[in-house]
């Protein structure tokens, strides 16, 4: 079997593997949000961090929940960075937001944030802070899910069928379940473009 071939297989293996009850959780819990006129603060770092700006589009337009991600705001994130310190970015981002009970935060990670690691920690305490402040918390990972896995009210982790190709399926599945709560008849309340063409 050629690379390409092998690399397909994983993808359909991640399909049959991930866990459709928790999908259906999670399209409720962010239903919930919308109904109680919430918002959805969506964040990712590197590749999910474009992630999140995709998703961000698609659940204001297809869904009509007020979502937002602070990484598309590159000004207030560098001038964090710089000024106060990555760690803290995307908490202190949410503070200035006024995070609440009613909103939701979803994390987009292949890892979901490792304190001791010293990786995205900047997603954990995010994290921390929305537990803090009783906002709903969502999680798209991959690994073993790392912090966010453990604190989320929901969390799909994306099942690691060869550990050498972790944060490519990591990240493309993002674009999957993604795009499967934007589809979901709990969320969508527009067509799609090409869908509403005859």
């Amino acid at each position: 079997m050629s690379f390409s071939s092998d690399f397909l297989e994983e993808a359909k293996k991640i399909i049959s593997l991930l866990d459709v009850d928790k999908l259906e959780r999670m399209a409720g819990l962010l239903a919930d949000i919308r109904n109680r006129k919430g918002r959805l603060f969506i964040l990712g770092v590197g590749g999910s961090a474009a992630s999140a700006s995709h998703a961000v589009n698609d659940f204001r337009k297809i869904c009509g929940i007020q979502a937002y991600a602070p990484t598309d705001n590159v000004s207030e994130l560098t001038a964090r960075t710089n000024d106060e310190g990555w760690d803290t970015v995307f908490s202190e981002w949410l503070k200035v937001s006024s995070l609440s009970s009613l909103d939701g935060v979803l994390v987009l990670s292949v890892g979901g944030g490792n304190v001791e690691k010293n990786v995205s920690p900047n997603l954990v305490k995010a994290l921390e802070y929305a537990k803090k402040v009783k906002a709903c918390a969502l999680g798209i990972v991959g690994r073993d899910g790392g912090f966010a896995a453990k604190v989320a009210d929901e969390c799909i982790i994306i099942p690691t069928v060869n550990s050498s190709h972790i944060t490519p399926h990591t990240e493309a599945f993002h674009g999957i379940v993604q795009h499967l709560l934007v589809s979901h008849p709990v969320l969508k309340s527009k067509s799609t473009m090409w869908e509403s063409l005859k």
